[in-house]
């Protein structure tokens, strides 16, 4: 079917004009109700699925910066993002993008609908209005590509989820991008699509669940287990897309899945080794973010937040009014409450501080029985770490003897790290480590399948009953019992209330 890019239209008198007059001129309009009629005349009409829509007459005075001055124009039903779509076409002087590009507006639409590739769902992109791009005037289909585009380009660049639709505890985030300044760049070099692609990430962890992405659908995606591993794999691809792009050479990333921490050094693993993580329970799992440490304290006290002072504080000290002496723990006035600092205490001998919105940190235990167990989540958000002073050695660049001298001293002292180091705690179930395929780890936090819900523009009804109940079905068990333990503070400067 040949294309109609420069199909005229009719103006206000029932006159032809071609498309790119209408939207390139300047002038003011001479009445308010003309200005009102012309944006009607874009956004006012919506087709049903089954009807093309009819080209609408449009105003001789229908400029697109005028169209998308403070307004989200809406084609066939569907409303687009007209900030987005002002911020690119303010670029482009408001002209027209697609009618003198037509390979390039079929590559891009093809690269939309193969939004799957990546895990992501065409119709987040209005998908089911660009398979019947050519039924719309050319103005809405020019308007309807250059959204398509854009918010794939978000998708690939920033993740699917924009930020007010994740929860609270999913606080990676890669670096910004505008994708309106990138396209605009891009659109007429040698290959724009491929430029556009390459906002995704590009990290062996994602090839490779890319890759397992295609060989599970060639598996058969109609039998259970197989639709269990592609959601999987689906919900990964966007937290990899919610990882900075290049991650840096000396990190620290710990798996709460994998329930294991690894320190990178040029890249390369130089520690490695067991951790305790978040309870299952809501309030103490552990959450998904990026900081740097700063430092080690020495012999930390631990400041306990009041949710978890009357959670499990005081429950135990109904059932042994003992408990605060035993354990050295003084209620404060404000709710918390404080553990002094010993080898019982419940952040141990050493804590790594890492500023964060959580008060979630790295520590030392008491209890290193939990190291040899396969089940370690146990805490009630941070992260006990199995091997402390050999960590603190490798972070502080001194030899392991240097950290011992400071805890034996028994004194609370604060050592800054010779550079920050920044870590990572992320959630993910299925990734690459070491060789080409793909690990899988239990999602005990049930955080996958509520994030692939999220991830699709609709589900049907079987889907929505479906999803239900494979988010019951892996809801986790309770963890194995724990005595609940405190988090530290400074001796030297205010500390707030950190979770162990």
């Amino acid at each position: 079917m040949k294309r109609s890019w420069d199909r005229p239209e009719l103006d206000a008198k029932g006159l032809v004009e071609p498309l790119t007059a209408l939207i390139s001129r300047r002038r003011s309009l001479a009445k308010g109700a003309l200005g009102l009629a012309a944006a009607l005349a874009l956004t006012g009409c919506a087709a049903s699925e089954n009807e093309a829509p009819q080209p609408v007459a449009l105003l001789p005075d229908e400029d697109l910066d005028r169209l998308l001055d403070n307004t989200d124009p809406i084609v066939a039903g569907e409303t687009l993002d007209g900030p987005l779509l002002h911020r690119f076409y303010a670029r482009r002087g408001f002209e027209p993008v697609w009618t003198t590009r037509e390979a390039e507006a079929e590559a891009f639409k093809a690269a939309v609908l193969r939004a799957r590739d990546h895990g992501l769902d065409p119709d987040l992109f209005k998908g089911n209005l660009l398979t019947r791009l050519d039924a719309f005037p050319p103005i809405r289909r020019d308007l309807l590509l250059s959204h398509a585009v854009l918010t794939y380009a978000e998708a690939l660049a920033l993740g699917a989820l924009p930020s007010n639709r994740r929860k609270d505890r999913e606080g990676m985030s890669p670096e910004p991008v505008d994708v309106a300044a990138v396209l605009d760049e891009v659109l007429d070099g040698p290959d724009p699509v491929a430029a556009i692609e390459a906002l995704a990430p590009q990290t062996p962890t994602y090839l490779a669940l890319r890759q397992a992405l295609q060989r599970t659908r060639s598996a058969g995606l109609f039998q259970r287990n197989q639709a269990n591993r592609l959601r999987v794999i689906e919900a990964n691809l966007e937290r990899q897309r919610w990882l900075p792009r290049e991650l840096p050479p000396d990190r620290v990333w710990v798996n709460v899945p994998d329930q294991q921490l690894v320190l990178y050094r040029d890249h390369r693993p130089v520690f490695v080794t067991r951790v305790v993580v978040g309870d299952p329970t809501e309030r103490k799992q552990s959450p998904e973010f990026h900081t740097v440490i700063e430092s080690a304290l020495f012999n930390p006290p631990w400041i306990i937040p009041q949710d978890i002072v009357e959670a499990d504080i005081r429950p135990m000290l109904k059932r042994d009014p003992l408990y605060l002496v035993k354990n050295k723990i003084t209620l404060l006035p404000n709710g918390d409450a404080k553990q002094a600092p010993g080898p019982e205490a419940g952040l141990g001998s050493v804590m790594f501080e890492m500023p964060n919105r959580f008060d979630v940190y790295l520590h030392d235990t008491p209890d290193k029985d939990a190291f040899g167990r396969e089940n370690r989540r146990l805490s009630n958000g941070c992260i006990r770490v199995h091997n402390p002073l050999e960590f603190a050695a490798l972070l502080m660049e001194e030899p392991v003897e240097f950290i011992q001298r400071k805890i034996t001293t028994g004194d609370t002292l604060r050592k800054s790290l010779p550079e920050p180091m920044p870590v990572f705690v992320s959630y993910h179930t299925a990734f690459q480590a070491g060789g080409r395929d793909i690990e899988i780890r239990p999602d005990f936090y049930g955080r996958d399948e509520a994030l692939w819900v999220r991830l699709q523009k609709r589900l049907p009804e079987q889907d929505e009953l479906r999803a239900g109940q494979m988010a019951a079905a892996q809801r986790p068990l309770p963890a194995e019992g724990s005595v609940p333990r405190p988090t530290p503070i400074s001796s030297t400067r205010p500390a707030p209330p950190r979770r162990s």
